[in-house]
């Protein structure tokens, strides 16, 4: 019998390849995605049509609205950088996302009996985002086994998966391609305009792009500029 896996699922690029390893290693996935009051909500128009195509038993979207903090370009009334990636954290990071996205897949993974959680964050071509880092992804495995009944009572021992984590984007974009994915039904803009078409000039327009380009290959997405 195959293992129940929770993989969090944007539609992203990089969450889709996750989510093709996870079944790759042997894992049955059920995909959680977010609908958290992020101004980039095509997204999760991408998850929902393709979650189940792409392999998921299950899609769960959590609905919640950090708009009420905002503190982020993506949950509030602040420009999206065009400018490129730099040395400083960018105003698209968004304060306590992944612990909160990890807590919500973590509660459904005791529900669902599974112990293995996937998260495609990346520490090599990313944002500088603090919640990527493999020393936030082991603290929080820790307080994961802490704090959970299975945990406590030692029915099982819960593991955050983070197989793209010193991966480049080329590496993620051919790992992906060996397994099948389609990079058409990904969607990875922080920006897009009303029809859903990539802006070209976000941060994460730019390394998926650059990513393409160094793996030698030609991004199927269509972008305004």
């Amino acid at each position: 019998m195959q293992k129940k896996a929770v993989v969090l699922y944007s539609s992203g690029l990089d969450s889709t390849t996750c989510l093709a390893m996870a079944i790759d290693k042997g894992f049955t996935p059920y995909a959680i995605s977010f609908s958290y009051g992020q101004r980039h909500s095509y997204e999760l128009e991408v998850a929902k049509d393709n979650a189940v195509r792409l392999g998921a038993q299950e899609h769960l979207v959590v609905d919640f609205d950090l708009r009420l903090m905002g503190g982020s370009a993506l949950t509030a009334d602040i420009d999206v950088p065009k400018q490129g990636v730099g040395s400083e954290i960018p105003v698209t990071y968004v304060p306590a996302r992944n612990t909160i996205f990890l807590s919500f897949a973590l509660g459904w993974a005791e529900v669902l009996g599974a112990f293995d959680i996937f998260i495609g964050v990346n520490a090599l071509d990313y944002s500088g985002y603090p919640d990527c880092r493999p020393e936030y992804i082991a603290a929080f495995e820790t307080m994961a086994n802490l704090a959970t009944r299975a945990g406590v009572e030692g029915s099982g021992s819960f593991h955050i998966h983070t197989p793209l984590i010193s991966m480049t984007k080329a590496e993620i974009i051919t790992t992906g391609l060996a397994l099948g994915v389609d990079y058409g039904l990904t969607h990875s803009c922080y920006d897009p305009s009303p029809e859903g078409l990539s802006c070209g000039q976000c941060d994460s327009c730019r390394l998926r792009l650059k990513g393409f380009a160094e793996a030698g290959m030609k991004d199927p997405l269509k972008y305004l500029k």
